[in-house]
């Protein structure tokens, strides 16, 4: 058996995924499958496990500096893993990256300030960037025979000027492309043509599978790095996302200081445990351990997909990256509602809806394959089941 088939209940454990399931989707958590909210229901690596309870064991909760274990973990998995040099002095850390968005929002532009989005895309952009009161240019995606293409001369006649700052997330969730160097480097020719502040996501560059390669985005232009702002994080690799630890990397010594200065600002503090937790996971040993992951994640995707493309009617996007899958049911001609009751009700499988990642989402809905296999399987029986009438 696979470390990562081992069996781990994660219910009432106040975990959103699990326990919360029912208030949002109506699937009750007694015999419903939770495969929406983008965590794994597997244990964080050992090494990580182990330095928490060190941490623990010590009893000591007060102010920390982890430094420079932390940065130079950070230098190294970024090196090793991606071939980019980061200098500790252009590193930030945020409480997550959801927070590090909305801090860039702050220090890079004013209300009213538009942001724009390759839709569809990771929900919490367009609702952080509209609580901000920067309203948001959604670009939609070519969705090409299933694989996600950028559209630059279609978006090119839909900006209007008042554009400040684009979020481009990469490798792209909920798609699951990696986008090659040529595309990256039409979207850095595009943010120069319209003045635009790059926020490049890459939250999911550790998640990535057999024959394709992420490119982080210093690597693509070095002429875009007077523009250009990058998020990691060590949370969707780990499964540490509560240990809320993210990081903003700037190497423009520019806009390196407005960030700095916003921080400050407002007294930002990071997690002591979500940097102990990504310094051990910066390691070897996590190395090792997510190569193991993506052999397993590898198998998850090939299963799934074979399932999904035997109910007529469904398509699953081919999976480059992410344990997130990306199902349409425009096939079956049935409306929204109807598909989605189906899974909900009838699969008693709570997943993310597709209108809430924007235009060009309506007709999907996202599943977590980052579980147990013979939960997958479950999955997909339960799938074959609600929509038999199809086969």
């Amino acid at each position: 058996m696979s470390l990562f088939d081992q069996p781990f209940e994660r219910r009432g454990t106040h975990s959103v995924k699990w326990d919360r399931m029912e208030r949002y989707y109506g699937v009750s958590s007694d015999d419903g499958l939770a495969m929406w909210v983008a965590d794994m229901d597997f244990k964080s690596p050992p090494c990580v496990r182990d330095r928490l309870r060190e941490a623990v064991e010590h009893g000591a909760f007060a102010y920390v500096d982890p430094e420079p274990d932390y940065t130079r973990a950070i230098g190294w998995w970024m090196r090793e893993r991606h071939g980019w040099h980061v200098d500790p002095s252009w590193i930030f850390t945020t409480t997550g990256l959801v927070n590090a968005v909305g801090m860039c929002l702050d220090a890079f532009t004013d209300p009213g300030d538009g942001v724009v989005l390759f839709t569809p895309i990771y929900h919490s952009f367009a609702k952080v960037a509209r609580a901000a009161g920067r309203p948001v240019t959604e670009c939609p995606l070519i969705n090409a025979d299933g694989r996600y293409e950028m559209d630059f001369d279609h978006w090119d006649t839909m900006l209007t000027g008042g554009e400040k700052l684009l979020i481009l997330c990469s490798p792209h969730n909920p798609g699951g492309r990696v986008w090659s160097r040529g595309e990256l480097q039409q979207a850095a020719d595009f943010a120069r043509r319209h003045d635009l502040l790059i926020i490049s996501d890459e939250i999911h560059h550790d998640i990535v599978y057999p024959g394709h390669t992420h490119v982080p985005m210093p690597l693509v232009d070095r002429g875009v790095t007077d523009r250009l702002v990058m998020l990691t994080a060590p949370s969707k690799t780990f499964n540490v996302a509560g240990l809320h630890t993210g990081n903003v990397i700037i190497e423009d010594e520019t806009l390196r200081a407005r960030f700095a200065a916003r921080a400050a600002a407002l007294s930002l503090a990071p997690n002591s445990l979500g940097q102990f937790a990504l310094t051990a996971a910066y390691s070897p040993e996590g190395a090792a351990w997510t190569d193991a992951l993506m052999t397993y994640l590898d198998g998850n995707r090939k299963l799934f997909d074979d399932a999904i493309a035997g109910i007529p009617g469904l398509a699953s996007m081919r999976l480059e990256s992410t344990f997130l899958a990306w199902v349409d049911f425009d096939g079956t001609g049935m409306d929204r509602a109807e598909f989605t009751a189906r899974v909900e009700q009838d699969a008693r499988i709570a997943v993310n809806h597709g209108p809430t990642f924007g235009r060009g989402g309506e007709s999907f809905l996202r599943f977590n394959l980052g579980t147990q296999r013979a939960r997958v399987q479950e999955a997909c029986n339960r799938l074959r089941d609600a929509f038999a009438d199809l086969q």
